[in-house]
């Protein structure tokens, strides 16, 4: 059995500022949280709208709580924001940063090494969304996500990586206007050139232990493909996450490719 084989996927649900009332919300949270308790192999984590967060308890480690964004700051007078104190004391245990939705509202690469930072002092896994809009037969698109990742981790040490999360998310790939999925070879080819620029960052020739996750129109068909072919670690999940359905039928079929 290999090392990929070994090791658990990592399954994290991205609701975005859906759905429109706690009821519902908690209905979904607590059909997931059934299911998810009796999987061994799967580390899931649920990303809902910060209002719902006080209503929905975890337990254990498998199956835990992740924030959709924080604020680099722990207090202030910063109307709006959520810090990652406040979230790290509502039981958060991943976060968001980065996703293109945020970077086209005129999130930047800076603000998001300092949420990336910020986050790790507060001991919430930070998760780095990085991802192209288009692709070119020149590669430049290769050269914009190296861009995206190296100035993320600006300013952090090589023992910081393991703590750390990359979700590869073509824009081109995500929502109901998605132009088409990647191929796996191409998410596998993207999943090598990230720990390549992982490599050159931290002068490592080992693979560097940081998860890779891929996201973009994940579903209870498409999952196996992705997890067997492209290399991953595991997946972020948009709107299949919001249909309990579905998102078990997700789960359990990445358990069963972990056996």
């Amino acid at each position: 059995m290999t090392k990929k084989e070994k090791q658990k996927f990592l399954v994290v649900a991205n609701w975005k500022m859906n759905p429109v009332s706690g009821k519902l919300a908690k209905q979904i949270f607590s059909s997931v949280k059934k299911v998810s308790n009796k999987l061994r192999n799967i580390d899931t984590v649920i990303c809902p709208p910060y209002i719902f967060m006080e209503n929905m308890k975890t337990s254990g480690h498998r199956f835990v709580l992740g924030a959709q964004d924080l604020f680099a700051e722990p207090e202030g007078s910063f109307t709006g924001n959520i810090s990652y104190i406040q979230l790290k004391n509502l039981g958060v245990k991943y976060s968001l940063i980065g996703h293109s939705e945020k970077r086209k509202e005129g999130e930047t690469n800076q603000s998001i090494n300092e949420k990336v930072k910020a986050s790790l002092k507060g001991m919430i896994v930070p998760i780095i969304c990085i991802g192209e809009d288009k692709r070119d037969e020149a590669g430049e698109y290769l050269k914009f996500i190296k861009d995206q990742l190296v100035s993320s981790l600006v300013g952090l040490s090589k023992n910081s990586i393991k703590d750390i999360v990359i979700a590869y998310e073509p824009i081109w790939a995500i929502g109901k206007d998605a132009k088409r999925e990647p191929t796996t070879s191409e998410i596998f080819e993207m999943n090598i050139f990230i720990k390549k620029v992982l490599s050159d960052i931290y002068d490592t020739k080992s693979v560097p232990p940081t998860k890779i996750l891929y996201g973009g129109s994940v579903n209870e068909k498409n999952i196996e493909s992705i997890l067997k072919d492209g290399g991953v670690d595991g997946v972020l999940v948009g709107r299949a996450s919001l249909d309990p359905k579905k998102f078990i039928e997700i789960l359990k079929k990445a358990e069963n490719l972990n056996k």
